[in-house]
């Protein structure tokens, strides 16, 4: 096909290619897109010495939040403390084939040790299988745990393992239980976001439930783009070079 660009599992398709070339008219502010940015420590060769400056990292650069691995919440709760940036980290990840009630007790040690934003996978297998049943309960019991202690949710789908039906069905869902997101994928998976999947995502799901795109978001325009189809949390892990670009491009120097 004629006019794809392709970055990791990132796709801009020809319809949006004048929009991509007319990016640069768009307003937008230092704020509007570091707040965007959940940043990414969850590579599994991640050291504690590099998830300590992953957090240094996400409070210079004043993002919505972390999203760390399960055993590091503790810690980065009291280093991003009194910040603004936002302790984040996973559940039933990154192949949510988890028991439930494990889902659950995670959510519950993830929250005492002081997350506020919790990324949950959803049981991939089990959405295959159409046991639509059980993949409410799953979402609806980490949705409901999170709540009670004020948490955002965010719902992981994995969309480069299902097909259009799964996705609209999975935003559907999530309306019904009270997610507070729906999310592409944990960027673990052979391909991330993508605009398509971005625009199915928002079109489905109420307007209440906010959408997160993740996998192959590394640049600004890439960020403003999905920001521009509805967008308005992404995972990153060049959340520096995103947002120096930003300050380039508004003259903050």
């Amino acid at each position: 096909m004629v006019g794809i660009w392709q970055l990791r599992g990132f796709y801009i398709d020809h319809d949006t290619l004048q929009l991509k070339e007319n990016i640069d008219k768009m307003n937008y502010t230092y704020e509007d897109i570091a707040k965007m940015i959940d940043h990414s420590l969850l590579n599994p060769k991640m050291t504690d010495k590099e998830l300590e400056v992953g957090c240094h990292i996400a409070i210079k650069y004043n993002v919505a939040s972390v999203c760390i691995k399960p055993y590091f919440v503790k810690q980065a709760a009291k280093l991003l403390a009194g910040t603004g940036v936002k302790t984040g980290t996973t559940i039933g990840f990154p192949h949510g084939g988890h028991l439930t009630n494990i889902k659950v007790i995670e959510a519950e040690q993830a929250l005492l040790d002081g997350a506020e934003e919790l990324d949950m996978v959803v049981n991939i297998g089990k959405v295959l299988s159409s046991d639509w049943d059980y993949v409410t309960n799953d979402i609806r019991s980490v949705v409901d745990i999170g709540h009670s202690h004020n948490a955002i949710v965010k719902v992981i789908f994995e969309n480069f393992y299902l097909q259009d039906e799964h996705k609209i069905k999975l935003c559907n869902i999530c309306g019904i239980v009270g997610a507070d997101f729906v999310k592409t994928s944990t960027g673990y998976a052979d391909g991330g976001a993508t605009l398509e999947d971005i625009r199915l995502m928002r079109k489905y799901s109420p307007h209440n439930v906010q959408v997160k795109a993740a996998g192959g978001i590394r640049t600004l325009d890439q960020a403003i783009e999905v920001k521009e189809l509805g967008v308005t949390r992404i995972g990153a892990t060049r959340t520096a070079d995103i947002l120096e670009e930003c300050k380039r491009r508004l003259n903050m120097f």
